[in-house]
């Protein structure tokens, strides 16, 4: 499959490893120098890397946007991977566009102009490798008629009393379950004894609405006083 991505930050860097590692043919595009110079050094020389905009399309047209099955915009603004997706879309043909999402009010806009869009760095990753459709996804994330759904939640930076704490310390209540555990490049299944560390990205099965409470016990404000007993991890 050959697959070319708009964006050589952390997540573009990710899918371009983890891509050409199980044998498929990848190319990146950035406008920053620095940016490709480290991916240099990261990704295997047979990733071609192309400096430009990707929301040009002589820059889309040098990494082999018209030879792509599936086209990635993983910027970190929407913006841009809407508009780089709808050039591969309509000036190269790709059938497929995949956009990574910072803002979820967004992602309407995406889906009305056929443009899979996803916040998760894993779930592109597992959208391209298995081609599955961002159908399979939002039935993964809206669950029993929309009452249940998967969030992503980051452990923020200088999380009070929450970095270095375990999960089981956080005292989750029964109706958030913890699911997996990004950090850096590696994805972890969250156990009672795990470790949180700040920039951890955190997945979780709950009801909708209680993503809130999810985001505060990450950060530490009042986990060691919640009351209700301890669910959702293996200890």
């Amino acid at each position: 499959m050959f697959v070319t991505i708009n964006g050589g930050g952390e997540v573009g860097s990710f899918l371009a490893r983890t891509l050409h590692d199980k044998g498929h043919t990848v190319t990146v595009i950035d406008g920053r120098a620095g940016i490709l110079s480290r991916l240099a050094e990261e990704v295997s020389a047979d990733v071609l890397l192309v400096e430009g905009d990707g929301c040009d399309v002589r820059a889309l047209e040098d990494a082999g946007a018209g030879r792509a099955d599936v086209f990635a915009s993983v910027t970190p603004r929407d913006e841009d991977n809407l508009v780089s997706c709808q050039l591969a879309r309509l000036s190269f043909g790709v059938k497929r566009a995949v956009a990574r999402v910072t803002s979820p009010r967004n992602e309407a806009a995406f889906h009305a102009l056929g443009i899979e869009a996803i916040s998760s760095t894993t779930v592109i990753g597992r959208l391209i490798e298995e081609q599955l459709t961002v159908g399979d996804v939002i039935r993964h994330y809206t669950l029993q008629k929309g009452q249940l759904g998967i969030v992503e939640v980051e452990v923020p930076a200088g999380a009070d009393a929450t970095d270095g704490r375990t999960i089981a310390e956080l005292g989750l209540p029964d109706d958030i379950v913890l699911v997996s555990l990004t950090r850096a490049d590696r994805l972890l299944i969250p156990r009672g004894r795990t470790e949180l560390q700040a920039g951890d990205r955190v997945m979780a099965v709950t009801f909708a609405g209680r993503e809130g409470e999810l985001a505060r016990l990450l950060r530490g404000n009042g986990a060691a006083s919640h009351g209700r007993r301890r669910a959702g991890v293996v200890p």
